[in-house]
């Protein structure tokens, strides 16, 4: 089976997202074969490189979402007849229409139902991904004046939305250059018969621009679309936008863009595979059919923490551990004062605070006042054995002496604690489960779905609550041993990387077999070949080969400067090209 591997700011980049879970599902499922269509996020992850592909990893094919010079692509109104000029704007003014429309969220809008809108709005963007093959790319019209006065008249038409009737002309010049950076893919040349329009299934490892090249494959070529989805992208979209300098306005007409592309893409998933309920209760608020949703739980590495695992020796059975990535979000203010209470009750407590390095100045910073109030409740307290330093609470960063690795980390400690007031699927969490350690957590997320009845749950932003539960824990060390049991086998049984690799196989073979792409076997004429096809090219492996080799979807064309390709190996021996073996 060929596959469609569609990612953003993550695999095959050194860094980004999801990197781990694909590469580990890429060399989990060595009979198929991957074409990898990546969008990268930045110049630096550019810079950064590849990590090493394994050989079913036939090629490769970047381009970036991050900028691109003004002259790039074809501006509009150079390259463009007139024809082309009134189909953009024809398309483009349906788009912001439904955009601006005040009722996109609801079951009925000013102009029609809800599904109308979403009809409407699939129209739009595969219409203008249909002139963007004409034309080679859209980057100068997404950004031109034209486009400016279709979103200005949307805004402005009756029933638009409220926020967007003030948008001023700095506003929707803004929003057009956000738009143009979402809708990329249109542009690319990604859709012929030799590239998505030659895979069995596109498998999209997020929403929002990623998913868009599996709905153009589909549209032209009818490749069947698999949508994943560890972190909500219009949940990342909302949370990323109130941290920009955007006027509410500009705001709102985002917000409406990206809920309309979550739909459009949950609307043509084959199936859609969310990776804990609380993702899966955010596709169906955004339209996701249920019968499309199949919860696949991300696969981790369970050997890496076997050893710590198997000790009988259960950590310092006086340390409270947290570890993960200190931000604003983690809520290390509560836990440090949940701490103050902690230390009342049991005053030879520790707490050890292990994380990433921090990156940026915003993390910088919550970090020094995290450790400046630390300081404060705690004001050079000596506890002679169990000192760390001069104070109970110690910051540590995974890499240096003390903590070498992060397996080390969840050694240390008896408890581990999360403290956090928005999460997703807490891996810090399934990594103290494998450890067999007993956890306190705040109900947040996928939480409770992940600890199940193995570990102590308070409500968030409760320094009180996530006090007791932590005394609770210090004081029952056998209490602790049995949840710590418990939490180990859960994990082993749902959060291995082999249950992820074995859900998704089974996954793919029900999508082709249930949808396959029927393509058509033509000679070097475009003449149909009678029987071109051998039963045997249906076959999974790497040796099966439909003679010919001809498709008959088509697509777009004319790839910008700033598409990139990279062939991976051949699939075939020299002497067995063409051959129909």
């Amino acid at each position: 089976m060929r596959i469609g591997l569609l990612t953003e700011g993550g695999y095959p980049y050194v860094s980004g997202d999801a990197r781990l879970w694909c590469d580990r599902l890429v060399r989990g499922l060595g009979q198929h074969e991957f074409d990898v269509y990546a969008l990268s996020r930045s110049e630096r992850q550019e810079a950064q490189g590849w990590i090493e592909l394994p050989p079913q990893v036939n090629r490769v094919r970047t381009a970036p979402l991050w900028t691109v010079d003004d002259d790039d692509g074809v501006a509009f109104g150079a390259g463009y007849g007139r024809r082309a000029r009134r189909r953009f704007v024809e398309c483009f003014g349906e788009l912001a229409a439904v955009v601006c429309d005040s009722g996109a969220g609801s079951a009925v809008g000013a102009s029609g139902s809800r599904d109308a809108l979403a009809d409407r709005f699939g129209s739009a963007l595969y219409g203008l991904a249909e002139l963007a093959g004409d034309q080679g790319g859209l980057v100068g019209a997404l950004r031109s004046e034209a486009a400016v006065r279709a979103l200005e008249g949307a805004c402005r038409a009756p029933g638009a939305l409220r926020a967007a009737r003030t948008a001023r002309v700095p506003d929707l010049l803004a929003v057009a250059g956000l738009l143009e950076r979402a809708l990329r893919p249109l542009s690319l040349d990604w859709y012929g018969d030799d590239d998505l329009g030659a895979v069995d299934l596109c498998h999209a490892t997020s929403g929002g621009p990623a998913a868009i090249p599996g709905l153009l494959a589909k549209h032209f070529s009818g490749v069947p679309l698999l949508v994943t989805e560890y972190g909500i992208q219009l949940r990342a979209h909302y949370l990323a936008t109130g941290d920009e300098a955007l006027s509410a306005p500009a705001r709102a007409l985002l917000t409406s863009f990206h809920g309309r592309l979550a739909a459009e893409v949950y609307r043509q998933a084959t199936i859609v595979t969310p990776g804990n309920t609380h993702a899966r209760r955010w596709q169906e608020r955004c339209g996701a059919e249920r019968a499309k949703l199949r919860t696949v739980y991300p696969g981790m590495e369970a050997s890496r923490f076997a050893e710590v695992g198997d000790r009988e020796d259960p950590g310092d059975p006086d340390t409270l551990l947290w570890v993960g990535r200190i931000e604003p979000a983690k809520d290390l203010i509560s836990l440090l004062h949940a701490f103050a209470e902690v230390r009342k009750e049991e005053p030879k407590a520790l707490l050890r605070i292990v994380g990433a390095p921090a990156e940026g100045p915003e993390a910088a910073a919550y970090l020094a006042h995290c450790k400046a109030l630390a300081a404060q409740l705690f004001p050079d307290e000596a506890q002679g054995a169990h000192a760390v330093g001069d104070n109970p609470v110690s910051f540590e960063e995974i890499g240096a002496p003390e903590v070498p690795d992060l397996e080390d980390a969840y050694a240390a400690g008896s408890v581990v604690v999360l403290s956090s007031v928005v999460e997703g699927f807490p891996i810090s969490l399934v990594e103290a489960m494998f450890c067999g350690r007993a956890t306190v957590s705040t109900d947040v997320g996928a939480v409770v779905e992940v600890i199940g009845g193995t570990g102590l749950v308070v409500p968030p932003r409760n320094p009180r609550a996530l006090a007791e539960a932590c005394v609770a824990l210090l004081r029952d060390a056998g209490r602790r041993e049995r949840l710590g049991a418990a939490a180990r086998a859960r994990a082993l049984e749902l959060f291995t990387v082999e249950q992820n690799i074995e859900a998704f196989r089974g996954i793919y073979l029900e999508i082709v077999s249930h949808c396959p792409v029927r393509r058509e076997a033509v000679d070097d004429a475009g003449e149909p070949v009678p029987f071109g096809n051998p039963a045997e090219a249906y076959v999974p492996g790497r040796w099966a080969v439909a003679a010919g080799g001809g498709d008959a979807g088509s697509g777009p064309g004319g790839a910008p400067s700033w598409a990139q390709e990279a062939d991976g190996p051949e699939r075939l021996p020299e002497r067995l090209k063409g051959a129909g073996v």
